[in-house]
Order: C-alpha cells, then sequence, then structure tokens
C-alpha cells in the first residue's frame, strides 16, 4: 500500500491523476460572486500535492502532458474548422485584426519587462501565457524547449510562472469589462437590440409569401428563373387556381401565383422584384389547403452523403418533395443546390408522406446513430498533426528552424480537416458531447500533469522573487486588453457584447466567456468569441513558441 500512495509506478501515477483532476473539477464547481475558474483548479491540486511530496514516474507525467495536449487543441480545432474560414467575412476581418493587436501587444509587453527587469524570457513566456490563459502556449512553449535547446533546461520555472499569472490573466480581464461597461454607460437592451437588428439582415433563412405580379416570369418555368436569377432562393409551394404544387423545374409561373420562398434576409428586396409583393399567409396556410402534404424534418445520417451537393440528391425531380432549408448545429441554412450537405445535417422537407417517407430512406434519417463518435478521422488526422508538427520550417530571420510541435501541428491539422473534410467526403462529425468530452479530459491529464511538474519548486519559485511574476502578468493582461476594448468602442464603434467576444475569444479565455453570458444575459458574445478565437489560439501558440527561439 505504501508504494501505491507514495511510490513511483503505474499505480501510483494512476491514482495521482485521478485525485488530482477530480478534486480539481469539484472545485472548480463553486463560484465567487458568480465568477469560477473552472478546470483551472486542478493546476493548483496538482501543485499543493506535489509541494507534499505526492509525484509521478516522470515519462509517464511527459506522455499525460503531450497526450493530452494534442487531445485538447485537436477538439477545439474540430470544432471551430467548419467556421474558420468564413469568420473572416463581413466584420470578422475587422475582428481578427484587432485580435491580433491583442496577441502582438501581449508580447510586446512580455519582451519589454524582459529587457527592463532583466527577468528570463523563458520564465516570462511562462508568465505572458498565464497572463493571457492560454494553455497551449505554455504546452507549446515547453515542448519547444525541451526539443530545440542545446543542453537541457529546466521549464519548472515556466509553468511556475504560468500558475502564478493564470489567476490575473482570468480576473483581470473581467475587471476590465465591468469597468468598460461602466465607463461607456452601456445600456444593455439597447445593444442586444442592435445586434438583434443587425442579425435579422444576416444570411439565415428566411420564410416569404408572394403573389407573381411580374410580367417578365409570367409563363416562364422554375428552370428559367432559376438560372436567370441564381440560387439563393427555394421555391417550396407554388398555389395556382387553388391548386397546391411542390414545383418541380418545368412548374410553369402564372399572374396571380402565389409561392412560398425560403432564401435569406439579403435577398429579401431582390425577392420582391423578382416575383411580386409579399400576402399575408402563414406556413399552416399552406398545409390547410393540402392536407396530404406535410412538413418534416430529417437528419443526414448516412456517412456516404457527406461531401454530396444537394442537387446531386434530385429530391425534387424524383420524388417530388422540395428541401425547404438545412440546419447545421442550430444554424437554418438556405438549402440552395450548391450547398455540401455533411453528416448531422438535419433537412427541412415538405411533400407527400409516402415520398418523405423514400427520402428518409435516402439519408439515413437515423439520429440515434449520431451518437456514435467517428474516430477513424480523429486518430488519423492526430497522427498527421504530429507529423506535420515535427517537419522544421524555415523563417528567414530567425536562427534555427521552427516546428509548430504538438499543439500547433494537430490544431491546424484539425482546422483544416473541420473545414475541408466534409468537401472531401472525410466525415468529420461528432456529436458536441463527445467533442466536448474529449477536449475536458485533455485539458484535465494537461493540467494535472503542468502541476504535478511544477509544485516540486513552486513555492520556492514564489519565495526567491517569483512574487514579481503577478506585476508582470497583470501589465501583461491588462495594458493590451483595456487598449483594444478602447480602440474597438472609440474607433470602430464596435457593440459592447461584440467586444466581450471579441476579448473573451482573444484571450482564448472560456471563463470570461461564461462571465460575460452569465453577467449579461446573453448568447451572442459566443459569435464573437468563435470568429476570433481560432486566429488568437494559433497566434498565441506561435508566439509562444517564437519567443523560447529567439532565446535560444
Amino acid at each position: 500500500m505504501e508504494q501505491l500512495f507514495f511510490g513511483n509506478g503505474i499505480a501510483h501515477s494512476i491514482l495521482l491523476f485521478a485525485v488530482v483532476i477530480g478534486l480539481g473539477l469539484y472545485l472548480g464547481r463553486f463560484k465567487i460572486k458568480g465568477v469560477s475558474i473552472g478546470s483551472t483548479w486542478i493546476l493548483f491540486v496538482g501543485i499543493l500535492l506535489s509541494h507534499f511530496g505526492l509525484r509521478c514516474n516522470p515519462t509517464i507525467l511527459s506522455f499525460m502532458k503531450d497526450f493530452g495536449l494534442i487531445l485538447f487543441v485537436f477538439s477545439i480545432g474540430l470544432q471551430v474548422g467548419p467556421g474558420f474560414f468564413s469568420s473572416f467575412r463581413k466584420g470578422g476581418i475587422q475582428l481578427n485584426l484587432l485580435a491580433t493587436g491583442l496577441v502582438a501587444m501581449a508580447v510586446l509587453v512580455t519582451v519589454a519587462i524582459h529587457f527592463i527587469s532583466g527577468e528570463s524570457i523563458f520564465t516570462m513566456t511562462g508568465v505572458m501565457s498565464g497572463a493571457v490563459t492560454n494553455t497551449p502556449g505554455l504546452g507549446a512553449a515547453q515542448q519547444t524547449l525541451s526539443s530545440a535547446a542545446t543542453a537541457p533546461v529546466d521549464s519548472t520555472r515556466l509553468a511556475s510562472a504560468y500558475a502564478v499569472a493564470y489567476p490575473i490573466g482570468v480576473l483581470g480581464v473581467i475587471a476590465m469589462i465591468i469597468l468598460s461597461h461602466s465607463i461607456f454607460k452601456i445600456d444593455d437592451k439597447r445593444e442586444r437590440e442592435e445586434l438583434e437588428k443587425e442579425q435579422n439582415a444576416g444570411d439565415g433563412a428566411r420564410r416569404m409569401h408572394c403573389q407573381v405580379s411580374n410580367p417578365a416570369i409570367f409563363g416562364k418555368t422554375v428552370r428559367e428563373v432559376v438560372s436567370d436569377m441564381g440560387e439563393n432562393f427555394v421555391i417550396s409551394r407554388v398555389l395556382h387556381d387553388g391548386e397546391q404544387t411542390v414545383p418541380g423545374p418545368d412548374t410553369v409561373f402564372h399572374e396571380g401565383d402565389k409561392v412560398l420562398i425560403v432564401t435569406s434576409e439579403n435577398n429579401v428586396d431582390t425577392i420582391r422584384i423578382i416575383f411580386g409583393e409579399e400576402v399575408p399567409m402563414h406556413q399552416n396556410d399552406w398545409l390547410k389547403m393540402d392536407e396530404h402534404m406535410v412538413t418534416r424534418r430529417l437528419s443526414i445520417t448516412k456517412r456516404s452523403l457527406t461531401g454530396k451537393r444537394l442537387a446531386e440528391l434530385s429530391l425534387r425531380r424524383d420524388h417530388n418533395v422540395s428541401v425547404t432549408r438545412v440546419i447545421r448545429a442550430g444554424v437554418e441554412l438556405v438549402a440552395s443546390p450548391q450547398l455540401i450537405l455533411q453528416m448531422g445535417d438535419d433537412i427541412q422537407v415538405v411533400g407527400a408522406e409516402r415520398d418523405i417517407d423514400d427520402i428518409a430512406k435516402i439519408v439515413g434519417n437515423k439520429p440515434e446513430s449520431l451518437s456514435h463518435p467517428n474516430l477513424i478521422p480523429i486518430f488519423f488526422g492526430i497522427a498527421v498533426g504530429v507529423i506535420f508538427g515535427s517537419i522544421p520550417i524555415a523563417i528567414p530571420g530567425i536562427p534555427q528552424p521552427i516546428k509548430l510541435g504538438l499543439a500547433g501541428g494537430p490544431l491546424i491539422v484539425a482546422i483544416l480537416l473541420g473545414h475541408f473534410g466534409p468537401k472531401l467526403r472525410i466525415t468529420t462529425y461528432t456529436t458536441s458531447s463527445a467533442n466536448m468530452m474529449i477536449r475536458e479530459i485533455g485539458i484535465s491529464f494537461f493540467m494535472a500533469a503542468v502541476g504535478i511538474d511544477a509544485g516540486k519548486t513552486f513555492v520556492l519559485s514564489i519565495t526567491s522573487g517569483g512574487y514579481w511574476w503577478i506585476l508582470y502578468g497583470a501589465l501583461i493582461t491588462l495594458i493590451p486588453v483595456l487598449t483594444i476594448i478602447l480602440v474597438s468602442r472609440l474607433v470602430f464603434k464596435r457593440n459592447f457584447y461584440e467586444i466581450c467576444g471579441l476579448i473573451s475569444g482573444g484571450t482564448t479565455d472560456p471563463a470570461v466567456l461564461a462571465f460575460c453570458q452569465n453577467m449579461y444575459g446573453t448568447d451572442y458574445t459566443s459569435v464573437n468569441y468563435a470568429t476570433v478565437y481560432p486566429l488568437s489560439m494559433f497566434l498565441r501558440v506561435l508566439a509562444a513558441q517564437l519567443l523560447i527561439v529567439f532565446a535560444l
């Protein structure tokens, strides 16, 4: 039993990790004035137990740290990959430029403190990673330090500095958001109304009921109108002389016909010009006119459909069923013929019950099958990511090649896989709960390993001058955050909730995101968080590595 609790074997290591993670997650459930640092408690529990002599086999510790980091960043990449490139549209470019400025300023403040104070750049990299709550950045810095150093380097001070500065990274950002809310005298209701108005003018699906009054389309077929006007809308149903039909390509429009159209808010005016003004009708009015016509939502659960365009299914031509919209991750999309389908999508269809039953067989429509995780692309993706992260990349002006490492490589491959996978007919779908499970297991392993490793010298580091790290961390946190908040509001006139999402995503801090959502009662911040998070994560991981490489 002594070996189990105080030894150095496999059983002791498993027991130690289980206790550290379990106790840390339990403490993370408690909030102080609505704020919790969540799983970061794992780090502090690991430091505490390690300080009192509970240690782990170095080989096991290294494996758990690296493998946990890979699982964490890969799950993040898969989640944000589908929307990574689209986030640069519209205001996303401006938000990502602001987030880039946030990262760059943190690096500049870090380097300035290094030259002014004489503190080691290795230690300052740890302080910076903690001050911006970027755990993958810490992992990338440690991994770069161990692989690129020509002589053995003690990286425990880097982890200790991270742990000391981390609370400042959470509490400092929250304090700046609260302060800015007060300084700008934010009217929460008005800010929300502005965002709602902007959102309603977006690309989401919108139902229109129009009466055909444009002589230019009298006598024309659906095929001719769609080819002339583009494919930015779906004609769901046509009412002609009291008879309702699901239109096919050869359906002819007549004066006075009523049509049910699904399009985006951006195309509303165009649709009115093409067909005619809207008439007061409701979707139920169409259903009442034809008792055989039903509307159902079907799930795409066949892997073979991943990467196929909606037009390839020929649902309207072969089965007389109209697809009015596609629902992906809770977002309604216009069912344009060129839309690329993914496993896990839902399609809303209109037609006869018997025809819809046939469509259900084509698409699968077995939601229970989606609960099974697709592990093959995950592990092959990790393998490719590890290989990619190990390739030296020579950059002019940098003394030695840079490797993206076990953090950057899998992250980039996961983003690319999440975005291009469906187009290449690679099924990357995982349920939100499965993705969250992988992520939480990964970050828990990593945090526990970092804490156990840092605990050996943590107290000694603080007593021998590490208290300065608290001040350094505050400067690295507060100066960039306050600057970007002021610039975003005063110069670019960004909405307060957009700024909250920008700051929480730019600092890669989910704790701040949760605070903003709970404090101000809105989910709008998460949209902008997701917009800037991928690029911010990549830049912070890269910045941590560059600081280490330049110092070697």
